[in-house]
């Protein structure tokens, strides 16, 4: 029990001081793309300051994070992540589930790009960093499997005001991260894969949901078959999505349990 408390509490801490200092520093900007970028930076930044700081007073290596296996990492995670979002958007879209309505053009379209990259950046390190190193040494994978997932479910509310396919999707997906970041060894690939789901599916093709202020390239219009389509919430709430999580999850475990196997 009491080392329930204890690590209880330094998660409280970590993740109440983390918020705090995020959401007083103001954003010094107007204009949408910048405001959105340093809206993104400054949660990052406290974001990175609090990992480091807790890893290192736990006596924790941050290699893992990022040092070990890059190249790799890298290469892994943006060829999944091409495939986790590729495979459901061109069957929804050459099954006609999906319609292109219209074309946009969006202004400081690279600065969009790093802001949904600093954003993925900073809840893989919020979902997988400290707080879920601290869980499995404390206790173990499950666990801090569990309250990672958790937490990265809490982190997207908006999917049970859309039903439960785009809140099994939430889920599906976080297992899947994880499976792969422990797969990996390096949280480099998630980011990768996460990375790459968010600003193809939502700054290019438009059927993944970021903040209202992120533009889109496409707008696309859903079918009637919301089962397929998705509906309102487009690919999120896609049952072709759930599918595809489940398979990559499996895969990767397989790959985990064969790994450990011949270690």
């Amino acid at each position: 029990m009491k080392k329930f408390f204890k690590t209880t509490f330094k998660i409280i801490i970590f993740f109440i001081g983390w918020a705090v200092l995020s959401g007083i520093v103001d954003v010094p900007s107007n204009t949408p793309a910048v405001w959105r970028f340093f809206a993104e930076l400054i949660p990052l930044v406290f974001m990175l300051i609090f990992t480091i700081v807790f890893m290192l007073f736990e006596n924790m290596s941050t290699k893992i994070l990022f040092n070990e296996n890059i190249a790799k990492g890298i290469l892994t995670g943006t060829i999944v992540g091409f495939l986790w979002i590729g495979i459901p958007s061109t069957i929804l879209i050459f099954s006609k589930q999906l319609i292109v309505a219209e074309k946009n053009t969006i202004s400081f379209i690279l600065l969009w790009i790093t802001s949904a990259f600093i954003n993925v950046v900073m809840q893989e390190l919020l979902v997988r960093g400290y707080i879920y190193k601290l869980l499995k040494k404390d206790y173990n994978i499950f666990v801090a499997v569990l309250v990672s997932t958790v937490l990265f479910t809490a982190m997207h509310l908006g999917a049970f005001e859309a039903g439960f396919i785009p809140v099994l999707n939430v889920i599906t997906m976080c297992l899947f991260t994880t499976i792969l970041y422990e797969t990996e060894r390096t949280l480099l690939a998630p980011i990768m894969v996460h990375a790459v789901w968010n600003i193809i599916g939502a700054i290019f093709l438009g059927c993944v949901n970021l903040a209202e202020d992120y533009p889109h390239m496409f707008t696309l219009m859903s079918s009637q078959n919301t089962l397929l389509s998705g509906g309102e919430y487009k690919i999120e709430a896609s049952i072709i999505v759930t599918i595809i999580n489940i398979v990559l999850t499996a895969l990767f475990f397989i790959k985990l349990k064969l790994l450990n196997r011949y270690n």
